[in-house]
Order: structure tokens, then C-alpha cells, then sequence
């Protein structure tokens, strides 16, 4: 479970810049739920996401998993047991590297490493397993470079590698926005089919509206640092992409868009 308790965040504090985007701010996600995030730019989606892995800090309150406080954990900590997939495919993936070499970086994350060889002989057969279920033929192609392949390509091996070890959160940070629309498709199919089968706690923040009410459990729309809209359920099933535009669309007008 992911409870973000009382979460105040300002930016460029004391400037004239000066920004709150968060005031007491809460949300529960809880385990194996399935969350899309929608909303304007500025709304408030990716700095949610930061502020669970660690980015960016807070000003005030508290972010538990599982009721344990990991305000205090570095970035780099809070990955052991979160996985997050990028917009741009090529964050999740070292391109000079071979698939192989990638694999098993991902594989090795959270173990110490020693003066052994970088890639384990014994897991290769494993990776294949792992990358045939993708079906991309990636399996065969064990020593190409990974900056040699597509996109959509690169962003199944950003998923797969992100869950390779065991997590118990998944975060999607606009994992499909930079792909064309058929990959995006595949990439989406995937996702569902993994968060399913590894019983994922999973937040995806998207534009893709589609995407929000096709796919997980709950819809959460931002505006200004607030949920405006949580819905789930027969609920979220009812409603439908014209509904959200119109939510949009008010927003809009009473900015004075």
C-alpha cells in the first residue's frame, strides 16, 4: 500500500517564482491496485510520481509503503522495491550496451557488485524466457546494441527490465506518449498483462484518455495539486472519454483558456 499523508510541496520557495503546488495533500493507493493519473500540464501528475521514488523532496508529511516511512530513503533505495518505465525509451536503457548486458544489469539491481563477470552464462536461457514473452524476436538478438532498436522496441525491454527483479510498485511515468499508435497499443497490452501477473501495485500517469478508462481499477484526474475527480469501479466503467473532456473543458474555461 501507498499512503501519501498531509503532503505540502512549494517550489522556488521565497522568489518570485514562488509556486505551492501541493497543500495538505493525501492519497492511499492500495496493494495491486491499478491507478491511472490524468490531467492538465502543471496539474501536479509527474510531480506525484517524483515525490514517491524520492526526486524531489517535500516540504512537509509523509510517504509510507506498506505503513513504513520512507521519507528518509534515498532514490536510489526506494528502487529496490519500485520499478518505473520512462516517457523517453531511452532512460530505461543503456543504448551502448548489448540486450544481453542490459538484462542483466537490470537483473543485478540491488546486489553488490564484485569483480565477477558482468553477465551470468547460467541466466542467459532465463533472459531469452524473458524476452520471447515480448514478442519481438529480441530473444535472438542476444549481442545487438540496444540503441539500435525501435523505440517501441527499446521501451518493452525498459518494462520487462524494470520488473525482472521483485518490485511491489510499478510507476508509469507517460511510458507510451512517445510512441506511434499501434506500438503504444502493444506497449499498453504488455503493461496490463505484466502488472496482472506479478500482482503489481501500479500508478500510470498518461494523457492517453483511452488508456486511463480501458486499463487498472481507479481514474484520478489532477488540477492544481488536487484530486478533482476519483472514481472506480462500476463507476469509472460507466463513464466515458467525452465525460473527461468535459471535465477538461470547464477546467479550461475557468482559467480563461
Amino acid at each position: 500500500m501507498i499512503r501519501l499523508e498531509h503532503i505540502d510541496k512549494t517550489y522556488n520557495p521565497h522568489t518570485v517564482n514562488e509556486m505551492q503546488l501541493f497543500s495538505d495533500f493525501n492519497l492511499e493507493v492500495k496493494n495491486n491496485e491499478f491507478v491511472s493519473i490524468i490531467g492538465s500540464n502543471g496539474s501536479g501528475k509527474t510531480s506525484l510520481l517524483n515525490i514517491i521514488c524520492g526526486s524531489i523532496p517535500i516540504d512537509s508529511g509523509d510517504i509510507l509503503i506498506n505503513g513504513e516511512s520512507i521519507n528518509k530513503l534515498v532514490e536510489f533505495k526506494r528502487y529496490k522495491k519500485i520499478g518505473r518505465v520512462y516517457q523517453n525509451p531511452s532512460m530505461g536503457t543503456c543504448a551502448n550496451m548489448t540486450i544481453l548486458e542490459n538484462m542483466s544489469l537490470a537483473d543485478n539491481k540491488g546486489k553488490i557488485f564484485d569483480l565477477k563477470w558482468g553477465t551470468d552464462k547460467k541466466r542467459i536461457s532465463f533472459y531469452k524466457e524473458q524476452l520471447a514473452q515480448l514478442n519481438l524476436g529480441l530473444e535472438d538478438k542476444l549481442g545487438v546494441k540496444v540503441g539500435l532498436l525501435s523505440g517501441g522496441q527499446r521501451q518493452a525491454m525498459a518494462l520487462l527490465m524494470s520488473t525482472i527483479t521483485p518490485i511491489d510498485i510499478l510507476i508509469l511515468d507517460e511510458h507510451t506518449a512517445a510512441l506511434d499508435p499501434k506500438t503504444a497499443e502493444i506497449i499498453m497490452e504488455l503493461t496490463d498483462k505484466i502488472v496482472k501477473e506479478k500482482n503489481l501495485t501500479t500508478i500510470m500517469v498518461t494523457h492517453n484518455l483511452m488508456y486511463a478508462l480501458n486499463y487498472g481499477h481507479r481514474l484520478i484526474m489532477m488540477h492544481e495539486g488536487k484530486a478533482i475527480m476519483d472514481i472506480e469501479g462500476d463507476e469509472k466503467s460507466s463513464v466515458a472519454v467525452d465525460d473527461i473532456l468535459d471535465v477538461f473543458n470547464r477546467i479550461s474555461i475557468e482559467r480563461g483558456n
